[in-house]
Formats: structure tokens, sequence, C-alpha cells
């Protein structure tokens, strides 16, 4: 005779201890928000205005015809230089400046037209792709909302932000890799991710300064705050700056010049 089957035990699962938040230990915990900018609103309004003097209408590097072409443009520079998309796009916005000619031109064409751009193949594919979605879903128009624009083919939240902001005048904040690392560097806008630097940027800068504070942070990155070694002689706000990383001290405070002074000659 068989013995009698033993009754399986159920295992019991142990709640798991709770830290001192009251959260339980191994439970995912909310994300830390980005930190506070280490500049009081006098200072950040003065280094905005100090940018305004210095670049009265700054312009981004990219060429372009209208808002398609803009947008096309910033599709194609996702890791590529401005001067080689601009090389490539010369002759392709004479040939395609709508998304029907755009559509009408093909992607092997366009692909012909962008060869020396990185992931050119890709980004041909994008471009027809974002074309004919434009004519099927917005009458052939570039759409002046964010959340419309990320759904094309090759559009996300920093080349939306470009759009919004070059082409439509909208107080919107594209954060590149210049205007991270400006955000964290200098404690402008510290944060973790491209968004937090971008909503603490929106946070801190004045209104009347955002049409043209994303033009000014990216070539402010580009040419002055660069990657390697900031060139802090030939920064405008200097001795404002709190960054770590400054190489040489400006003792003078919170200084108004108005127009800057000749170590900070104005472009013409």
């Amino acid at each position: 005779m068989a013995p009698p089957k033993s009754k399986k035990s159920i295992a019991v699962k142990k709640p798991r201890p709770l830290v001192s938040d009251g959260s339980s230990l191994g439970a995912r915990r909310p994300r830390k928000a980005a930190s506070r900018s280490l500049y009081t609103p006098a200072e950040v309004h003065e280094i905005f205005r100090r940018f305004s003097v210095q670049r009265q209408e700054p312009k981004g590097e990219l060429d372009y015809v209208n808002a398609f072409t803009l947008l096309v443009a910033v599709v194609l520079s996702a890791q590529a230089t401005d001067a080689g998309v601009n090389k490539a796009t010369k002759a392709l916005f004479a040939a395609a400046d709508t998304p029907a000619k755009m559509l009408a031109l093909g992607e092997a064409k366009v692909g012909d037209h962008v060869r020396t751009i990185g992931l050119w193949r890709n980004k041909a594919k994008n471009v027809i792709a974002l074309s004919k979605a434009l004519i099927d879903d917005y009458a052939g128009q570039v759409p002046q909302d964010r959340d419309q624009l990320v759904k094309l083919p090759g559009v996300g939240r920093k080349t939306a932000n470009v759009v919004l902001n070059v082409a439509f005048g909208q107080h919107t904040m594209a954060v590149d890799t210049h205007i991270f690392r400006i955000g964290n560097r200098i404690g402008l806008a510290p944060g973790k991710t491209p968004e937090q630097v971008e909503q603490g940027l929106l946070k801190v800068i004045p209104a009347e300064f955002m049409r043209h504070a994303h033009h000014w942070l990216i070539l402010h990155g580009r040419y002055v705050c660069k990657a390697r070694k900031p060139d802090c002689p030939a920064c405008v706000i200097a001795d404002i700056c709190k960054s770590k990383e400054k190489t040489t001290d400006i003792p003078a405070p919170l200084v108004p010049i108005a127009p800057l002074d000749e170590r900070f000659p104005v472009e013409a």
C-alpha cells in the first residue's frame, strides 16, 4: 500500500522590512528631483541680460527655408555637425522644400543627398516617413504642438523643442549636449537627465529672455564654456559664474554692465 501523499507546503512571503521613510526595502523609490539653481533670480536675470547684449538676435547654425526644412535639418543633425548637415541639405532643400516634394523625391534620392551624414540610411527613411505623416495627418503643415511633433518618425523631444522655438517662437528649451553641460557645470539648472535640466531652465529663466535663451546657451557652450576647458577670460558672466571649473577668478560681484565693456566685445 502506497504511503499517503504529503501536503505541499505553501511558502508565505514575509513582508519586506520598512526603512525610515516608511517604504519597504528593495521597493522602488521616487526619482529625486533635480537640484536647485545656485543663482538668485537677480543673478539669473543679469546672466541673460548680458547674453542679450552680447548677441541681440542669436541664430542657430542650421540652414533652412521654412518650418518643414528646419524640421528635416534638425532630424538630420543628430550625431552630426551643423556644417555637415548644411552642406548636404543645400541641394536637397533646393529640390524639395515641402513634404509633397520630399515624398516625390523618394528615399533613394534623399539618401544620395545626405550620404555624407552619419546614419544617413535611417535618416533618409525617417525624412520620407515624416513627410508622408505630415501630408496624411496635418495637411502638409508642421504642427505647432510638441505631443504631435514627437509622434513623427525621427522626432524626439529636443527636435520638437527646437522647431517650436525657432519656427514658431514658442518659449521652449531644447537641451543638447552644450546646454546639458552648462546647466550642470555652472549650477544654473542641475539635473541628471536632459528633461530635468530643461525643466530647471524653464523655471529660472525670466520670460522676457525665453525667446532666445536656447540659442544663447548653445552658442555660449559651443564657443566659450567649452567641453574640454571653459574659456573664462572671454566669458561675459565670469564674475557671476559659480562653477567649480572656472579657469580664472574675476572677483567683482554682480556688476551691471550696459553695454558690455571692451573685454567682451559685442558681435556685429
